[in-house]
Parts: C-alpha cells; structure tokens; sequence
C-alpha cells in the first residue's frame, strides 16, 4: 500500500487541517494517510489545549486513518530536530511513500534549499557570522546567508515553510525515497491571530477559544470537545517557574538553545511571573518561541544530548488513534517497521535501553499535562478506535 505520512500538532484540529487531509489523499492517490503528532506540548513550549487522544481522535475524525505520537523530546525542541525525529519516526515505515505539508510557498524548491542549508557553504557561514556580528537577530541572519548562497528570497519568514526545508533536509540525511507534497495553506496566516469566518489559524482560535467565531472555524466534532475548554495556563507557568528557580545553570545549559550566558539571564529573571519572563528574555537574538521552548524543556527535563542520541538509535511506533475501516491496512503495515509498536504495557518490554529512555520521557511529560488539567492518571493509555 502507498502511505501519506503528515507531521503535525493539531492544536486545535481545524478547518484547514481538514484541508490539508484532503488535499494530501486528493494530490498522492494513497491508500492511507498517517499523522505523526505532538502530544501535550507543542514545538512553540507551550500546552496542547486537548488531550492527545481526543486531538488524535478528530484527527481520524477528519481524515486520517492512523495517528502516531511523536516523542516530546523532538516535539518540544527546535524545528531541526522536531523534523528529524518526525521523518526517523516516517522513514522507519516502508510502506511511507509521501510526505504532505501545509505551506506559504508550495511552488518553492524545497529540495534545493535543503541542500543550501544542509552543506553550508563557506559563503554560508561567513555571511551568517557577518549578520550576527552587526547585531542583527540569528533567524535574519540565518536568512541572508540562505538568499546569499541562492535560496529564494522570503523562503525562511514562515515557520511551515522552515519546516518543509527542514522535512527534506531530514530526508537527503536518511537517503529514504519519500516524495514531498507541498500544499497551499488557505486562509489566515501561522502568525494571525484574529478569527475570520471559517480558516483561521490554530494560534486565533487558541486566543480567542470562548468566542462564538471559533464554532465556524472548526468542525462540529471539535467545537463540541472545545465549548466547554477552560485554560489551565495558571498552573502551568506556576510549575515551570518553579522548576527553573531550582534548576541549575549547568542543567539548562544542556537544553537546545540555551547557552551563551541566557541560562544565566533566565535564572536571574525566574523571581518574577512567567509572562513578564519570557517578554524580557525575548529580544533581537532570541525569539518568544525559543524561550518559551527553554523554559518548558527544562519542566519537562528534555535535554539535547538525549534528543540527538534518541535520532541515532532504535526508537518505536506509538499509535494514538486507529480509524476502524482502515485498522486491517493500516495497524499491518505498522508491524512491518523494525520499530516495535507500542499497543499494551508489555509491549515496552520489547524497547532497547535507548528507546526506554525516549519513551520515559513520553510518560513523563503526560503525567505532568494530566496534573496540570486535573486529569487522573490510571496508568497505561490505550490506542483508541475510532
């Protein structure tokens, strides 16, 4: 069978990832369409407002046929290595023919400007390290050095198209022959977060989620499970504030993007509430999103090292959610990964000491979703049909 594999958040399933779905079934022809997909917290270091199984649930809802989780160690971290621990999730599959993806520019050769960023040229690193010094920011800089070695000018100011590049950066260092398909996002952009009548982005309806807008934004399976959202985000801030008063410099030194002095700014700003924090460690040099992505790494003890050695090794399939018509194609085609498929407790048994350690982390981070929205844990949580 031919698989369309999707990376994803969903945070929440909206209009436009239905979009997305159908498009990506519409362009490849395939038999199934997998989504790889955050759990309780998002590459932008904050809280997923849904469940992963409910999340996965609208997803199957919507059009996928399978949703798998992707590891919080590469969820929460930046968009390389969130790539490259979804595409070694993907590429673990034989049957994973095509790779969709929402974007700004779908006509763009996100190819070649993978292989721009991935050889980085002497040009390359010279007019990176010429930006950096005059003062400007490390995403511009980063940027002029892409235009400069002959990327597309305004290629990079998207995060979905960031992400594309990174997908087939991933995919050149695999050597895996997956097909991309680039898909036109429609309606509002990633970055706007004011609610239009029905193609909002996810960011708009996370901002305004009790206004009557969101219901036409949505489809009716998801405004059902939203109407009723209450944010949690008090006790969340409270945590991860804690937790950095009484980190030490030398642990968040070992997060993604913490050096160079910040894990020292970050500690001398962690008396004061999280979001005056993160307004005043953001600037020029580092983004809310880095930030907010260091913060909550380091509540969760998500560490580079580990995400890089998770890459390296062994991992394993861990499904959410199955659709029920297509669980006798779909749940097959799993087993013929040489990852084991995480279904029942015991299956956690068949994990190398790597892999072990990845998925420890996976439970950890969901206890600590499921205390912050007064869930109880009842222990091991089952893929659910659909």
């Amino acid at each position: 069978m031919n698989i369309c594999a999707i990376i994803c958040e969903f945070n929440p399933f909206h209009n436009g990832h239905k979009y997305l779905l159908e498009q990506a079934k519409k362009l490849t022809g395939c038999d199934s369409v997998l989504c790889v997909m955050s759990g309780g917290f998002t590459q932008r270091g904050e809280l997923s407002i849904c469940d992963k199984f409910i999340r996965a649930r609208h997803a199957v809802l919507g059009g996928a046929d399978c949703v798998l989780e992707l590891p919080v160690s590469f969820s929460v971290a930046p968009a390389e290595i969130f790539a490259s621990g979804a595409i070694k999730i993907i590429s673990s599959l034989p049957e994973v023919k095509y790779l969709a993806f929402g974007c700004e520019d779908p006509a763009a050769d996100f190819s070649e400007s993978a292989k721009i960023l991935l050889d980085e040229s002497d040009l390359f690193k010279k007019t990176l390290k010429n930006g950096l010094e005059k003062g400007e920011s490390y995403i511009k800089s980063y940027a002029d050095a892409f235009e400069a070695c002959g990327g597309k000018k305004g290629l990079l100011s998207s995060p979905n198209n960031v992400l594309g590049v990174e997908y087939c950066k991933a995919l050149l260092r695999s050597g895996i022959d997956i097909s991309i398909i680039p898909v036109k996002r429609t309606g509002s952009g990633f970055s706007d977060e004011n609610l239009t009548e029905n193609f909002s982005s996810a960011g708009a309806i996370r901002k305004n989620i009790n206004s009557p807008k969101v219901k036409g934004n949505v489809p009716g399976y998801v405004f059902e499970d939203l109407k009723d959202f209450s944010t949690e985000q008090k006790l969340f801030e409270e945590l991860a504030g804690y937790k950095l008063a009484t980190a030490e410099t030398s642990d968040l030194k070992k997060i993604f993007g913490c050096g160079e002095g910040l894990e020292n700014r970050l500690k001398n700003l962690s008396a004061i509430p999280y979001g005056d924090l993160v307004a005043e460690a953001t600037g020029r040099r580092y983004s809310s999103s880095r930030i907010k992505r260091i913060i909550l790494a380091n509540l969760l003890g998500l560490y580079a090292d580990d995400a890089q050695s998770f890459i390296k090794n062994k991992l394993y399939l861990r499904p959410l959610a199955v659709k029920k018509q297509s669980a006798d194609l779909i749940l097959p085609a799993l087993s013929k990964s040489d990852f084991p498929v995480i279904y029942k407790m015991r299956d956690i048994e068949k994990l190398g000491e790597v892999a072990a350690k990845c998925f420890k982390k996976d439970d950890y981070a969901y206890k600590i979703w499921k205390y912050i929205f007064k869930i109880p844990d009842k222990g091991f949580d089952y893929m659910i049909t659909v």
